[in-house]
């Protein structure tokens, strides 16, 4: 397996957990994080190492990349596998994918690629890479079903982590909060470059906030220590945040906790609709890879919940529009008016139905099954 961020480690590490009933004794080897590891996977690069986002990102750590696909994919030829899953990070794990089934290993990719909104030619080589394709997202199902590709639609595994009605006061007080005050999430993201270009934003929004709602408790889950470190040193440097209360991890207890979640979009988009708590998206990039971005997606949405919908059910501010004046308003308003958003938090429980198909359970059999054949 080879996952390149965070959300890839969860998915894998319920994966090697359904793996393991059936084959307790199997190695599972490749890149992943802690979750991962805490199931027993041996992994032979930090999976920070694969963490880039955008293109003009990527071409600054392009030598870094390329040498760790080589060592990986000779580590591979030698010791071939019964079966290679890629998971996420489809222009590395692709790639390795392509290679490997060559070699007559049989290739899983979990989590699809976004062809449906860009690119969407890639799917020949998807075809060309990957025997079986576990898709998260039922849109996503029909499009490889209508391209006669091999898919298995297993849901998401965080919709059978995440309960129904999470317990807001359980919750707070986990994390020393008071519930009947409001609590505001900021999630700026779990990859260093995410944080590079919204953290500041994202601080300078939560201070705005505390001005104007000196009431409200700001909380702000530091994916791992890495990221705690960047974002104390975004604090220093900026001189706002300070009244933001840090933690290590604990994301869901956070997301859970709050009345409103300011969040970089992603997954985590995903996390907050399946908590049922009104969100505000924020995402930046680099200029240039954001004009690059801007020509060749074609899809009205970037958050998974308006995706899923079709329809704006949150609001999403990218680029330049994603200001703290506009971040601090949306939220303010969704403190102040929870009525307006009662329907919005309906929507999400009818996603979470949706998405309710025991993954892990499902993606582990749909791999065995492969193998057997």
């Amino acid at each position: 397996m080879i996952a390149g961020e965070a959300s890839g480690d969860i998915l894998g590490s319920g994966l090697i957990k359904e793996l393991r009933e059936t084959y307790p004794d199997a190695i599972i080897e490749g890149i992943g994080g802690p979750l991962m590891i805490e199931q027993g996977f041996n992994t032979h690069f930090p999976m920070e190492r694969l963490s880039v986002m955008g293109l003009v990102e990527v071409l600054g750590r392009l030598r870094e990349l390329i040498g760790i696909h080589r060592k990986m994919y000779r580590h591979f030829k030698k010791n071939p596998p019964d079966v290679f899953i890629g998971i996420d990070a489809p222009d590395f794990t692709l790639r390795m994918e392509r290679k490997l089934k060559k070699l007559g290993v049989p290739t899983v990719h979990y989590v699809s690629p976004s062809v449906w909104a860009w690119r969407k030619k890639r799917i020949f080589k998807i075809k060309e890479s990957t025997d079986l394709m576990l898709t998260l997202l039922p849109f996503e199902s029909k499009f490889y079903q209508a391209h006669n590709m091999k898919e298995c639609f297993v849901g998401h595994p965080l919709a059978d982590d995440i309960p129904m009605e999470p317990s807001r006061t359980e919750a707070c007080c986990a994390l020393g909060l008071d519930s009947q005050r409001p609590v505001v999430a900021i999630l700026p993201g779990s990859r260093g470059g995410e944080i590079k270009y919204i953290g500041e934003t994202m601080l300078r929004a939560a201070d705005l906030i505390h001005q104007k709602l000196p009431d409200a408790q700001l909380v702000l889950p530091a994916a791992n220590e890495i990221r705690r470190t960047q974002l104390e040193a975004l604090q220093q440097m900026v001189g706002v945040g300070q009244q933001i209360k840090m933690v290590d991890g604990q994301s869901r207890t956070v997301m859970a906790a709050a009345n409103v979640i300011a969040l970089a979009s992603g997954t985590a988009t995903l996390e907050a609709a399946l908590h049922k708590r009104p969100m505000v998206v924020v995402y930046k990039m680099a200029p240039l890879t954001y004009a690059i971005g801007k020509r060749i997606v074609k899809v009205d949405y970037i958050s998974l919940p308006n995706l899923l919908a079709n329809k704006p059910l949150v609001p999403e501010l990218i680029q330049d529009e994603a200001t703290p004046e506009a971040i601090s308003e949306e939220v303010i308003d969704r403190i102040n008016h929870p009525e307006k958003y009662e329907s919005v938090v309906q929507e999400f429980h009818q996603i979470h139905e949706l998405l309710q198909q025991g993954g892990n359970t499902k993606a582990a059999r749909a791999v065995l099954d492969l193998i057997g054949r």
